[in-house]
Order: C-alpha cells, then structure tokens, then sequence
C-alpha cells in the first residue's frame, strides 16, 4: 500500500520532501503535483520503476517520456539546446510546456523515442515539483497521470489513492493543480511546431 504525504504547494514541509526524494532514489513510483496536473514520476535511471509505469499507463515503446527538470542549466546536459531554442524555452519557463529536443547520451536510451531520438523536457512552475528535483539533484522521469480510457489527468488526491493506492509506492497531496495537460512544442528543427496546445499559452508560435 501507497503512503500518501500532503505536503503544502507554496511552502512545501523539507522533511517531507526529502523522504519523497529518498523514495525515488529506493526504486519507487510516485505521484506529484505540477502545473498542469498530476503526473507520475521516478528516478531517471532506474528501469523496473519505468516499467510499472509503462503498465499503469499501457504505454507503448513510442510515448514520449519526460524529464522534468529544475532550470535550463540542468535541462541543456539532457538535451541539444541551440540558441534559438534556449531564449525561447527561458522565455516561456517555468510553465506549463514540454519541449521536444535531441537527447544527449546523458539519457538513457529506453527513455527516448524509439526512432526519433528525442526526449521530452519540463521545467514547471510548480514549487513542490521543483524542491523535489532540487532534491535529487538531477530531473524526474515522467508522464501525465492520465488513466487508460481518460483524457484528462487524475486530479483529485483521493481518488488517486482509491485508484492507485497498490500500484504506487507514494501519492503526494498538493492541493488542486489543475487538469488540463502540457502545451508540447517541438524544437527538433528551426521553426517550432505545436504538436499539442494545452495549458501553456502557444499564441506566440501563432504570431511566429
């Protein structure tokens, strides 16, 4: 059984966070809260823990995976980031986007697209998911909490609990964050592409 914290969104408990923290590091699978809803995560390197996810979510090996990472500092060591790309990534973060970049090797290879060789990066405007990232010291593996047959994200804590309780290790309750999912922008070639409009403003690549 999942244990489940509630931890405050602005400021979030230290002592809370690090056994969180500590929690991805053991191996676990856990859901937090970001700025677009919640999201499942674990530790980048650590495939038994992606598996389970890929099983909560029946996810195939094409899903774009997610690295959610604190600033475009520790963002640009796992992805390729030209000049264009990273004034507008700061231009837009943190905030409620996932940017489409060319991996680095620092990504392990069953986290990249099969063919494509990209990763997906977040830096989101949410204080819980960025103390645990700084935490870690290094991103978050992850996807949106959105169940098999749904479309939006799960959004209430305990009905998290009620559904996932056995399947995860822990569920973090940091208050409603909203439901609807990332805006994605894909940044492999020089002119951005929406590739889904979400909670993210994208007006400014309708003006590009």
């Amino acid at each position: 059984m999942s244990q489940f914290f509630q931890i405050h969104p602005e400021n979030p408990q230290a002592r809370l966070i690090r056994q969180a923290a500590d929690i991805f590091r053991s191996g676990g699978v856990v859901v937090y809260p970001t700025d677009s809803g919640y999201a499942l995560g674990c530790h980048i390197g650590d495939k038994n823990a992606l598996e389970r996810i890929r099983t909560i979510r029946k996810l195939d090996d094409k899903h774009h995976f997610t690295l959610v990472c604190s600033n475009l500092a520790q963002a640009s060591i796992y992805a390729k980031i030209d000049n264009t790309a990273y004034r507008l990534i700061k231009s837009l973060t943190p905030g409620a986007y996932t940017f489409i970049l060319p991996a680095t090797r620092e990504v392990p290879r069953r986290l990249q697209h099969v063919k494509r060789k990209t990763i997906g990066l977040r830096i989101p405007h949410n204080q819980i998911a960025q103390d645990l990232v700084s935490d870690m010291d290094e991103p978050l593996m992850s996807v949106s909490l959105i169940m098999p047959g749904d479309d939006f994200p799960l959004s209430d804590p305990y009905d998290i609990r009620d559904q996932l309780e056995h399947a995860v290790d822990l569920i973090i309750d940091g208050g409603y964050c909203g439901i609807e999912a990332t805006s994605v922008v894909d940044l492999e070639d020089e002119v951005p592409v929406v590739i889904r409009r979400g909670a993210g403003d994208t007006s400014v690549f309708d003006l590009a």
